[in-house]
């Protein structure tokens, strides 16, 4: 359909049907749905009319061929203009064949195996009727105690950007018109939202425009770059004012200086949320603000419908406006190819072939594997061997619920547990399995077992962590240690002096001490996922070797939080070579340092990094630097290795963090074997924003590091001249 045609069809359409095209609505409201009518509650009380939902211009929630065609057919049938719907769906990280979680998946490094993930996301979810994905999640987190870091890849921006484009490039292809495996993505959530007040979900963000461009605003801007067909507003403030009537943020920045054309939508009831956030009086004033701040699809709640009718008869609001956000929704409809197969992809008996394929699941645990990190591996007690009598306790043992938070259409019953992967390396009847507790709580009797099954083990194997619904949307956490019961079994088994091996299954960083401390070995493996139990059975008996770096600090206590390896140095760093003894800024009772620092993982072999130099000393505008470092295999085992490159600027016109990461390179080394791993490092890479919002480097002395991670690196100088 063209762009003439469509504004035809803008034309016919009545001030209430174009209305009606920006509200989305969930399953329940529909002709056709499994849940048609299934309506409580607040959506009762949403006084939708048939009118509307003959005009309504998308759904969200619905998934499932026959579903979707059911109701596209039903819709279609009714709609006088021949409008299709357009279906919307979290499909965060996997549709039914679930993938880790994407903290776990920036954990991967790897850009490749993302981009794969969304690939076989989009394939399943569009065959399965989806046309659009609520994803990639991309906002910066620096709070472990803020639910949703498990939707983020990490602490980063310049990581962070590299993954939205590549899950961007996986979920739309190259032609999502032409492509019907395909689904449209939106990035979320703009802006800033990961920056929450002490990690508490919904709250305010405050920080000046130039900390926002400089962390914040980068990987959202790749995504676009992209391609990203949609963008998804944020529930929290930005400077003041909240993200869905923020005109400044929508319109001047993402419409305006970003040229993003695209479909901005709200996130669920964030539009009349303005009116609890203190910026609109009513729903009325509520739908004015977002319009005109440029929301073109109000989601779940009734201001654009209940209210801008009488604004644009009044006066107080433009059609114009109207106008706009409503092509901008037959656009991206035409570009999916909607208006010519509106039911573009579903397809029942392709659906039952593809989704959750055996191509698809071995996806998974390859990802899984590589999203793993080795923490601990003290004494050569990983890798487990076959013929050891293994005590496998805890909550996990046995348990499915490994798939994490937005796994909507993932199945606990399909999931590989623990025990069965590990099953699948050894004879079964040397697994001894006793829960020991449960997640949150826990008996005498059932630690009293979990000793009695340990006692003939030659190794315990400990499966702890969080449920899934300890993470995720609303699911902050003041205290992020592991459940005291978990704690209390890990001290009663250490007392048998056993070699003990802990693996944790959760979606944020935690304060490890009471595992990190007592276990000889600690596997972090997230919410791994469909295939999870099986991808840690071959890390932990060795056909696999971690690969996985953290890309978020783990804290040394929650005191610290928010603790991040890009902080800035302060006037009285407590590392300075004349700094005093008591007045520096330190903590009195824990390290400034965390736990567990950015980029950090092991292996089951060792790396030794050696002659790390530059090329010249001095960078101009058109002459980089090569900075090179000669890494070897220490070991005995093939081994993978992210090797990474971090700058600091010693003297910027506003504070410079004292690293930035600014490339990295993954290397396969086989025992023995030595490579000279070379990056060349730009001006361009040393660009920051200023205290005037221009985007330029410095003249000065400069640092550049390489190593294993943020913390363990060799430093070199350098000058940059203009």
């Amino acid at each position: 359909m063209s762009e003439k045609q469509l504004l035809s069809i803008l034309e016919k359409l009545t001030l209430d049907q174009k209305i009606a095209q920006l509200q989305q609505l969930a399953g329940p409201f529909f002709e056709g749905a499994s849940s048609q009518g299934q309506i409580t509650g607040p959506m009762a009380a949403m006084g939708i009319t048939d009118e509307v939902l003959t005009h309504t211009g998308s759904v969200l929630g619905v998934t499932g061929a026959d579903e979707v065609i059911a109701i596209q057919n039903a819709h279609l049938r009714k709609n006088p203009h021949g409008i299709p719907l357009l279906f919307m769906a979290d499909i965060v990280h996997g549709y039914k064949t679930i993938f880790p979680v994407p903290l776990a998946i920036g954990c991967s490094w790897d850009m490749e195996l993302a981009r794969k993930s969304a690939e076989i996301a989009a394939k399943e979810a569009a065959v399965s009727g989806v046309h659009v994905t609520f994803a990639p999640m991309v906002d910066l987190v620096r709070d472990p105690r803020w639910g949703r870091v498990m939707e983020s890849t990490g602490e980063d921006p310049y990581l962070n950007s590299e993954f939205a484009r590549a899950f961007v490039r996986g979920f739309q292809g190259e032609d999502l018109s032409a492509d019907s495996d395909r689904v449209a993505a939106c990035v979320k959530h703009f802006a800033a939202y990961g920056a929450a007040e002490g990690g508490r979900d919904y709250n305010t963000v405050d920080m000046s425009e130039r900390q926002l461009r400089e962390f914040y605003l980068p990987a959202y801007k790749a995504a676009l770059d992209e391609g990203c067909e949609m963008v998804m507003t944020a529930f929290n403030t930005v400077d003041g004012i909240p993200a869905s009537g923020n005109t400044r943020l929508m319109r001047d920045l993402l419409r305006t200086e970003w040229g993003f054309d695209g479909v901005l939508i709200s996130d669920w009831g964030a539009v009349k949320e303005l009116i609890a956030h203190g910026t609109a009086a009513d729903e009325a004033e509520a739908g004015r603000k977002a319009l005109a701040a440029g929301v073109d699809i109000e989601m779940m709640t009734t201001c654009y419908i209940g209210h801008l009718r009488a604004m644009v008869e009044q006066g107080v609001i433009e059609e114009a406006l109207i106008d706009e956000a409503v092509l901008r929704i037959l656009r991206l409809k035409q570009k999916l190819g909607l208006f010519e197969s509106p039911l573009r992809g579903a397809d029942p008996d392709r659906e039952r072939e593809i989704v959750l394929s055996g191509d698809h699941r071995e996806a998974a645990r390859e990802l899984a594997r590589k999203s793993c990190v080795l923490l601990k591996n003290e004494g050569g007690v990983l890798p487990l061997r076959p013929e050891s009598r293994i005590a496998l306790i805890g909550p996990f043992a046995k348990s499915g619920d490994i798939l994490g938070p937005w796994s909507w259409m993932g199945s606990a019953e399909e999931a590989v547990p623990l025990y069965q992967g590990l099953a699948a390396y050894t004879d079964p009847a040397r697994i001894t399995v006793a829960e020991g507790c449960g997640v949150e709580s826990g008996t005498p009797e059932q630690i009293t077992q979990a000793l009695e099954a340990a006692r003939s083990a030659d190794v315990i194997v400990l499966a702890l962590g969080e449920h899934s619904g300890m993470s995720g949307e609303a699911c902050s956490r003041a205290d992020i240690r592991p459940p005291a019961p978990q704690l209390e079994l890990v001290a009663a088994l250490k007392a048998l002096g056993k070699p003990m091996t802990a693996v944790l299954f959760n979606g944020r960083p935690l304060d490890l001490h009471g595992i990190i401390d007592e276990a000889d070995a600690v596997l972090e493996a997230w919410f791994p996922g469909t295939e999870g139990g099986a991808a840690i059975a071959d890390l932990l008996y060795g056909a696999e070797n971690p690969s996985g770096r953290l890309t978020m600090s783990f804290p040394y206590s929650v005191g610290q939080v928010p603790v991040y390896y890009n902080h800035f140095n302060t006037g009285r760093p407590q590392d300075a070579p004349d700094a005093q003894v008591h007045y520096v800024s330190k903590y009195l009772d824990i390290p400034n340092e965390p736990l567990l620092p950015f980029g950090f993982g092991l292996s089951y072999t060792a790396f030794a990094y050696e002659d790390a130099g530059i090329e010249g000393n001095t960078m101009t505008a058109g002459q980089p630097l090569a900075v090179s470092v000669r890494v070897t295999n220490t070991g005995a085992v093939p081994g993978e290795e992210v090797v990474q490159l971090y700058v600091r600027d010693f003297a910027g016109e506003v504070v410079r963090p004292v690293k930035e990461l600014k490339a990295y390179k993954k290397i396969l080394l086989e025992p023995g074997e030595s490579v000279k791993v070379t990056f060349t490092l730009s001006e361009e890479q040393l660009r920051y924003y200023h205290a005037d919002l221009s985007h330029t480097s410095d003249a000065g002395e400069f640092a550049v590091f390489v190593g294993p991670n943020s913390r363990d690196t060799a430093e070199l100088r350098f000058r940059l001249t203009k």
